[in-house]
């Protein structure tokens, strides 16, 4: 069997990486932090010139047409740069559920021409997260209630700003009152559809969380080349090289759990809740241990606002706990592999 991205996926992915690298240094994102809204139209624009916000969006509609293997190589490019925008909300978790409202819905009609060309920013509110990530810089807002999707306009919420250690992040407490003229989908279609979005944003914080975890690395790396004790650089003794290989060991055992959810959320398959909380577990402890190591070798100045790495540190630790913490994916594990006449093994890893 061929486990390998397609040639298109990889090229796709290696011409954002370059993008990036140009447009997104630690300097300029600071500078973004340090805005009223935190995010920036200009780069906005620009992730539009790159086919990023159309991705999901279906061609007749203006977009591309892609699926989950596509994002999930883009979501580690975006956490490796810590981007902060709100694209993987409104291009790929709202993109879902408004392609799956009813093919003659006005909103899905109104709203995806405007994620495909940049222009509209989308927030979801789910339960699992007490807080609504940019829920003031939206154009619409899709919430949660009691499995109904709800689409509201910024009029029709209250909204109270919760400060997060990561300062990219801006959440919100969501105040409002469901209504029939809020309400998109009823429950009965709603369930299936939430438990999607959920296991695309944690597929998609899981991503995100291989990526950071890279970056650190290379910091760590990056620092160790330079820094000198005793004459020679701190990278030639041999501790500060083994704390550096358990973090890349780690995330590259991480890749392959996360690509097989990937695979597994693309195709629908029965077990893709299992697969995606063991890619956000694993991908959760590689990212842990980055941000560790790394400042070890950094030392007690790796915290401070002057240097990079205490940003990629912080939006690891933000992102380990969003669309559930360490607890809520070590349950739906535990539910699978503890229940009466579980499938387990390798023979069944691909059944």
């Amino acid at each position: 069997m061929d486990f390998a991205f397609k040639d298109e996926h990889i090229a796709f992915s290696d011409s954002i990486r370059k993008f990036l690298m140009v447009e997104a240094a630690p300097e300029w994102l600071r500078e973004i932090w340090e805005t009223e809204t935190g995010r920036s139209r200009e780069l906005r624009g620009k992730l539009a010139e790159q086919g990023l916000t159309a991705l999901s969006v279906p061609e007749e509609f203006g977009g591309i047409g892609a699926g989950d293997l596509e994002w999930v190589l883009i979501h580690q490019e975006l956490g490796y740069y810590a981007i902060p925008d709100s694209l993987i909300d409104t291009a790929y978790l709202a993109t879902y559920l408004l392609n799956r409202l009813p093919a003659d819905a006005a909103l899905k009609k109104t709203w995806l021409p405007k994620i495909a060309d940049g222009s509209a920013r989308i927030a979801v509110g789910h339960p699992v997260n007490p807080m609504v990530a940019d829920a003031q810089n939206a154009d619409l807002i899709l919430m949660w209630h009691d499995d109904e999707v709800h689409a509201l306009a910024k009029d029709q919420v209250k909204l109270s700003f919760n400060p997060s250690i990561d300062m990219s992040r801006r959440l919100y407490k969501v105040t409002w009152t469901p209504s029939e003229a809020t309400r998109i989908c009823p429950a009965r279609l709603g369930k299936q559809l939430w438990d999607g979005v959920l296991d695309r944003a944690a597929l998609a914080g899981a991503a995100q969380l291989v990526g950071l975890t890279q970056r650190m690395l290379d910091l760590g790396i990056d620092y160790s080349a330079t820094r000198k004790q005793f004459g020679k650089p701190i990278g030639s003794f041999q501790a500060v090289k083994h704390h550096l290989a358990d973090v890349a060991v780690k995330a590259e055992f991480a890749k392959p759990v996360l690509y097989r959810a990937a695979y597994a959320t693309e195709r629908e398959q029965a077990r893709r809740g299992v697969y995606v909380s063991h890619a956000k577990l694993a991908a959760g402890e590689a990212a842990w241990l980055g941000a560790r190591k790394s400042m070890q070798v950094h030392g007690a100045m790796g915290y401070t606002w002057e240097t990079d790495l205490q940003m990629f540190m912080k939006r690891a630790w933000a992102l380990d706990a969003a669309w559930g913490d360490r607890a809520f994916h070590k349950k739906r594990i535990a539910d699978f592999i503890l229940a009466d006449g579980a499938r387990l093994g390798p023979g069944e890893t691909f059944a």
